[in-house]
């Protein structure tokens, strides 16, 4: 049996909070921010850990 998380650490939500910071871009709307806030932790939770890959990661679509 898996177990599911649903929470973060501290430092676990300190380094996804940079990740979102870094990955913002200017004129970005309210849904394209959520969009990437669910791309980041979508990634993060299938076992991405750096940084830099996230931030990269989270300008693109989640793939299908």
């Amino acid at each position: 049996m898996s177990v599911i998380r649903n929470t973060f650490n501290p430092d676990e939500t300190a380094m996804l909070g940079r990740v979102y910071k870094t990955g913002n871009f200017e004129g970005e709307t309210a849904e394209q921010k959520e969009a990437r806030a669910s791309r980041i932790i979508a990634n993060y939770m299938a076992g991405i850990t750096d940084e830099a890959e996230l931030i990269e990661l989270s300008r693109r679509p989640l793939g299908r």
